[in-house]
């Protein structure tokens, strides 16, 4: 299939000296478009990143066609409020605000932007420093920016909401995908013993990654297999709520990500109780931090699928849009 490329406008005049993709409508990926927009300064609690890579998320991708529906009433009713995309970046700081202290220009980081109107999807961006971290040393600048969303995403549905603890029987529904992938890794690294759910192409990626068991969706149903897990991380969010609490061990607690329908995020809200919690995840430092350490540590790696240059955005996002990306989507910005 030929790339989908991001059309150039006509530069403005003035001060623009910083290119970003835009996006002035809600629509697929051909609506968006490279610009030229004023390099922003940081405020005091802010650094100026020179972004040299980002990733493509889900959260891109709903937000460029504000699905589902009523994501509006926080993106914007009629056309988006926040013209310039992506939520994880990763790069080199160039300036730092009067508040700031612990960084410093030249610093390698990577952070999320999702709390803080996104934006990554640009040559600079301006960002808070409780959102953001220094980058692993043994990660490229495009390894990086696969974490941020994924990975504290996968963390925090497994220790903050499924509390999570060593020799417990863990279950990873979607372990081939961004989320996924990071998830297996986390809970091995926890002690716990793993069984990730993905299709029949996956799996060696799945057994490659520390998984100790893994099922094929396409030929069995790890709900009527008859084993019960202490902990499930659902990240597609297609399983009912009877369906987890069936496969939950007694005392065994759920967590859904990735929700498919407003029924979907209204039955876990109403019926899930105690043992079954939605995932939202917010981004912080601390979360970025304990992430480099098990990366550090060779304990956790990024699995990334395709790499895209800037100017095929569109394609990148059209391609995970699909949803059958192995690991992370990522684009080079430099």
């Amino acid at each position: 299939m030929r790339p989908i490329r991001l059309n150039r406008r006509q530069p403005k005049t003035g001060s623009a000296s910083d290119e970003g993709v835009h996006i002035e409508k809600y629509g697929p990926p051909e609506t968006l478009r490279i610009t030229e927009v004023e390099k922003p300064a940081p405020a005091a609690d802010e650094v100026l990143v020179k972004v040299l890579a980002v990733s493509v998320n889900p959260a891109d991708w709903r937000s460029m066609r504000a699905k589902p529906f009523f994501s509006r009433a926080s993106l914007g009713l009629l056309r988006p409020k926040h013209r310039i995309l992506g939520v994880d970046i990763a790069g080199r700081i160039e300036a730092v605000g009067s508040g700031v202290h612990h960084f410093k220009p030249g610093d390698e980081v990577y952070a999320n932007l999702l709390d803080h109107g996104s934006g990554g999807f640009a040559e600079y961006v301006s960002v808070p420093v409780e959102v953001m971290s220094l980058k692993p040393a043994n990660l490229s600048f495009e390894e990086a920016a696969a974490v941020p969303m994924a990975a504290v995403t996968a963390l925090q549905g497994l220790r903050h909401h499924g509390e999570i603890g060593p020799e417990q029987m863990v279950l990873i529904n979607g372990a081939s995908g961004g989320i996924g992938t990071f998830a297996v890794q986390i809970a091995k690294s926890c002690g716990s013993e793993v069984t990730g759910v993905t299709s029949t192409r996956n799996l060696d990626l799945v057994r490659s990654l520390g998984a100790d068991h893994v099922v094929d969706y396409t030929t069995s149903d790890f709900v009527r297999s008859g084993q019960r897990y202490d902990l499930i991380l659902d990240t597609i969010g297609n399983r009912s709520v009877r369906d987890l609490r069936r496969a939950l061990a007694e005392g065994g607690k759920a967590a859904v990500v990735g929700f498919t329908s407003v029924a979907k995020l209204i039955g876990v809200s109403l019926r899930g109780g105690k043992d079954i919690t939605s995932v939202s995840a917010h981004v912080a430092t601390t979360d970025l931090e304990f992430l480099s350490n098990l990366i550090e540590a060779g304990k956790v790696r990024p699995q990334i699928d395709r790499r895209y240059p800037f100017a095929e955005i569109p394609s990148a996002i059209t391609y995970l849009e699909r949803g059958h990306a192995r690991g992370e989507v990522v684009v080079g910005v430099a």
